[in-house]
């Protein structure tokens, strides 16, 4: 598929920001399944300094300064992307023998996998998600028979409710309400894969919705999307981590689907959030978000409609 993801924040303070530095998440990752034909970010007012470089996770991040006193800030990103289905792949490992594969020993061979496997700030390690994820946990069971079963019941248990929680809402919060967004459902699937000892990260990109039959889809109603990636050690080397959207039961190799757009991966929505930065001045502020995906070119095959996935803005300052 080609898609054309149009993603605009603005925030408007009062009074006036005098300085600041942000720093954007907002250029599409190059994966198997996917490659970034073209991407552009426009800012107002015009940095002072901008850069782009690599984090630790691989991830382009855009880091900008602005030293001009403004009461709007305008970040406009803009990417074409090349995106295919690839087939759903095998496991037959355990998931008793990975959890023992990455349990500390002295000497043995770092796997950067293992990382992947501790709490994090919106993640954390709590007898409620080993509560809730020791069903799906049959004896013997491989990972991604595993994987599939916690998703599906997620999928099964929980209600996707728009504004039903915040960006900061703790995961532990969302479980048990069985409601919430998709950076919950990708935060509570973490937590209970992590508790078991398996190692998974948080993935944050777009997925292209369809419009009800008879209506037109209107710009700037998408929003970002998350999901889940785990690891499973006995696929190819530079393609052990399988995605699943327990938002919308889908899952998949590189993506859940050719739909997909992967913008960046890390521990958990921190590591990855689109834009967030440090401001002097500006009291009060309002954000507005709006995302368009859209798919473009002649002859491009249109993606199935999928369920709700809409998430609350994934922006923050």
């Amino acid at each position: 598929m080609l898609l054309q993801v149009t993603h605009e924040t603005r925030y408007d303070y009062q009074p006036a920001v005098e300085t600041a530095q942000h720093v954007a998440y907002l250029e599409p990752l190059a994966h198997a399944g996917q490659q970034v034909l073209s991407h552009s970010l426009l800012i107002n007012p015009q940095p002072a300094q901008q850069r782009s470089v690599r984090d630790v996770y691989g991830n382009r991040r855009c880091f900008f300064a602005l030293q001009v006193p403004h009461g709007v800030l305008q970040v406009r990103s803009c990417s074409l992307v090349s995106t295919s289905a690839t087939a759903a792949p095998m496991s037959a490992t355990p998931w008793e023998t990975l959890r023992e594969q990455l349990r500390y020993q002295a000497g043995a061979v770092y796997e950067p996998a293992a990382e992947f496997v501790f709490a994090s700030s919106f993640v954390p390690r709590q007898i409620e998600f080993s509560a809730y994820a020791r069903a799906s946990f049959r004896a013997g069971a491989d990972v991604l028979s595993v994987a599939q079963d916690l998703m599906a019941r997620m999928h099964a248990d929980f209600t996707y409710e728009s504004l039903s929680t915040q960006i900061n809402t703790p995961a532990l919060e969302a479980l048990e309400q069985r409601k919430g967004v998709c950076q919950d459902f990708a935060h509570i699937m973490l937590a209970c894969w992590r508790s078991m000892g398996l190692p998974a990260r948080y993935v944050s990109g777009y997925l292209l919705t369809q419009p009800a039959p008879g209506e037109t889809k209107l710009v700037g109603s998408d929003a970002s999307h998350a999901w889940v990636s785990i690891y499973v050690p006995d696929l190819p080397e530079g393609a052990r981590w399988v995605n699943f959207d327990p938002t919308n039961k889908r899952w998949g190799w590189h993506a859940p689907g050719a739909d997909y757009v992967t913008l960046a991966t890390g521990r958990d929505f921190g590591d990855v959030s689109p834009l967030r930065g440090v401001i002097h001045g500006g009291s009060r502020h309002t954000l507005s978000v709006a995302v368009t995906v859209e798919e473009v070119g002649t002859g491009a095959a249109q993606a199935s409609a999928p369920t709700p996935s809409q998430s609350q803005s994934q922006s923050q300052t």
